[in-house]
């Protein structure tokens, strides 16, 4: 059985000291000492909340590592459940329920890439995804691709077939217009050209 290399992170040395002794015993777990991330598939981070100094552990892993992270955390309210999102947090786990069963579901989870969130967490971080889409996104007519309607639109009809001057007739735009829409995607995406953003829209399911 292949084990995941697991490295803890924690904000006081009790904490660690307890969360190892936890793993440490199971076959499915090896733990690399703290500072060697690099060599893990998940880090474990251990806080009693989510404040600065947590949310700076979390981007620094992020940013050095290639390893996804769960988050143990004593309290955590809705705002800072979405900031550990925010951080590619992918498994979190209350302190009072991180029992070692529990623990290594989490890590299973989130080293083949899934998530594992409370229930309850879950639903309210999908409450304010919704809030933040209907609230933020859609009155600027924006969604979570990033695109706005009037860009989808272009790009179905891209994907269609149709040429520049076709699709300024069509949606009542300038040719200039229509340009100037593919060239803005195409550079705020980071793509290559107009084949890459009809492949980029149908990845994402816009079209």
């Amino acid at each position: 059985m292949d084990r995941i290399v697991v490295c803890l992170r924690a904000d006081d040395p009790i904490s660690r000291a307890g969360v190892a002794s936890q793993l440490r015993p199971r076959p499915e777990i090896r733990l690399q000492e703290e500072g060697e991330e690099t060599a893990a598939a998940v880090v474990v981070v251990v806080v009693e909340t989510i404040d600065e100094e947590s949310l700076r552990i979390l981007r620094h892993v992020r940013r050095t590592t290639a390893a996804r992270m769960a988050l143990i955390a004593t309290r955590i309210d809705d705002q800072q459940l979405v900031g550990a999102a925010e951080c590619g947090v992918a498994g979190i786990l209350r302190r009072s329920e991180a029992t070692p069963e529990r623990l290594v579901q989490v890590i299973n989870a989130v080293a083949r890439g899934e998530g594992s969130v409370p229930a309850d967490l879950l639903g309210r971080l999908l409450e304010q995804v919704g809030q933040l889409q209907s609230q933020v996104l859609a009155p600027r007519g924006l969604n979570f691709s990033g695109l706005t309607d009037r860009e989808i639109e272009v790009v179905r009809l891209v994907a269609e077939g149709y040429d520049t001057g076709d699709i300024a007739s069509k949606l009542a735009y300038s040719e200039r217009t229509i340009k100037n829409i593919l060239h803005e995607l195409v550079t705020r995406l980071h793509l290559r050209n107009r084949s890459h953003v009809v492949a980029y829209a149908l990845r994402q399911g816009l079209i």
